[in-house]
C-alpha cells in the first residue's frame, strides 16, 4: 500500500494520507479533536476508527484506537456513537484489528 492511496479490503478502508480531523462534542459540549485512520461498513452500519489528534508515532503508528458507530437521525443529521452491543463491538474491532495488523512492515 502506498501512503498515498487508501487500501480498500471489501467494506474496509484505511488511509494513510494525510489525516482527516473529525470534531466531536461530548456530553458536556466540549470539542475533541480525532484523527480517522479507518472505516467499515457492516451489516449497513458504518464504523469509524479513530486516535486522538496528534497521537500517532513519528512513524505514524499508534497503541490503541476507538470505534465509533454512524447513526442517522431522524431529523437526517449523522452522529458518531459509542456501540453498545459486546457482540457488534467484537466484530468490528476483529476486523480493525485484522487490517492494522496487515499495514505492519517488518524489515
Amino acid at each position: 500500500m502506498s501512503n498515498n492511496d487508501p487500501e480498500k479490503r471489501d467494506d474496509l478502508l484505511i488511509d494513510d494520507s494525510e489525516p482527516e480531523i473529525v470534531t466531536l462534542l461530548d456530553e458536556n459540549d466540549d470539542e475533541h479533536r480525532f484523527e480517522l485512520i479507518g472505516a467499515c461498513n457492516d451489516g449497513g452500519c458504518q464504523y469509524f476508527a479513530l486516535i486522538p489528534e496528534g497521537s500517532a508515532d513519528e512513524d505514524g503508528g499508534f497503541e490503541e484506537y476507538i470505534i465509533l458507530k454512524q447513526i442517522i437521525n431522524e431529523d437526517g443529521t449523522e452522529d458518531m456513537v459509542e456501540i453498545e452491543d459486546d457482540d457488534e463491538f467484537d466484530r468490528i474491532a476483529a476486523k480493525f484489528d485484522e487490517a492494522f495488523d496487515s499495514e505492519t512492515e517488518y524489515d
